[in-house]
């Protein structure tokens, strides 16, 4: 189950990080909310990924996914492009998630 609840965390991170803007400083209710309670639910997830998952393992899966998922929301949602050295710097990001999901000993299988 950690990996389920690492992925729901991962979702509720990226509906939370994407809202952020459309809140507009939070001046816009909706949007707001959908930051507090995404993040809110990020945070409980993570608790339990951390029952069987090391934190540095979960937190480097959830924070590199992150990142390359908020990106997507931009790039579809804000109409946000990414440099040649920004989408290089990602696919960095996902071969070393997949490193550690593949060979490192630590992550749970």
């Amino acid at each position: 189950m950690s990996y389920v609840f690492l992925a729901l965390a991962i979702i509720a991170e990226v509906v939370a990080t994407s809202a952020l803007k459309a809140s507009d400083e939070f001046s816009r209710f909706w949007p707001s909310v959908l930051v507090v309670v995404g993040y809110a639910t990020t945070f409980y997830l993570l608790t339990l990924v951390f029952r069987s998952l090391p934190v540095g393992i979960a937190y480097a899966v959830w924070a590199g996914l992150g990142i390359v998922l908020v990106t997507l929301v931009g790039m579809v949602v804000y109409g946000e492009r990414p440099d040649l050295p920004a989408v290089v710097g990602m696919a960095l990001i996902i071969g070393g998630v997949a490193v550690i999901q593949i060979f490192s000993s630590s992550a749970a299988h």
